[in-house]
């Protein structure tokens, strides 16, 4: 299944299926890994609030990760590099990471639900759903892991290049992040691919 209702199929499922949501986030950065979580919500454990991350603050964020981490039947998370990402495109890369979440959970799902409008290729029973992370708790679930993980990951990042600022605009292509590439140059951490990193390789 590609674009379906999701609703239906979770139906006809039994109490204890195995419904994994998957996210991803970070396709729109200059610099840093793509990165995708899988979730597997306990029924009988519900955690309250979740949506799709971009929605909440960063520190409710960060408690929903901390309390899915510790509840959650299961997650985990799958990545893509900046020179995967070059080599594949950023789509591909994405479905990429989502793949490897999906397959580092250790579980059979009985059904996917992904967020957007495209699948990886795999063998799961799988449904794309168009903003799922607001729609479908699971996937909202692994767009909130997904979130902290990214951000958390870009924070380090910012240890190793401090002058690019990744704490703050996490490789987004902020004015910021822009004048620090001119003024430093690329980092490994960057994706050559993108037309702004190129150009600046290119002394455009």
């Amino acid at each position: 299944m590609v674009l379906g209702d999701w609703e239906s199929a979770i139906a006809k499922l039994p109490d204890d299926a195995c419904i994994v949501g998957v996210d991803e986030v970070g396709r729109g950065p200059l610099a840093g890994d793509v990165v995708a979580a899988a979730a597997v919500l306990d029924p009988a454990d519900a955690i309250v609030g979740l949506t799709d991350s971009k929605k909440l603050t960063a520190k409710r964020r960060e408690a929903l990760s901390e309390q899915l981490l510790a509840r959650a039947r299961g997650v985990a998370l799958g990545r893509a590099s900046p020179e995967e990402i070059d080599t594949l495109n950023i789509l591909q890369a994405s479905l990429l990471a989502m793949w490897r979440a999906v397959d580092a959970l250790g579980l059979d799902p009985d059904l996917v639900l992904v967020d957007g409008r495209q699948l990886p290729r795999w063998e799961y029973p799988s449904i794309a759903v168009v903003k799922g992370d607001a729609l479908v708790p699971e996937i909202a679930a692994a767009s909130i892991v997904a979130k902290v993980a990214r951000d958390n990951y870009m924070c380090e990042q910012h240890l190793l290049w401090p002058q690019y600022g990744f704490d703050s605009h996490k490789g987004y292509p902020t004015a910021a992040h822009m004048a620090a590439l001119k003024t430093y140059g690329v980092t490994p951490l960057h994706r050559r691919s993108f037309a702004p990193v190129r150009a600046v390789i290119e002394g455009d």
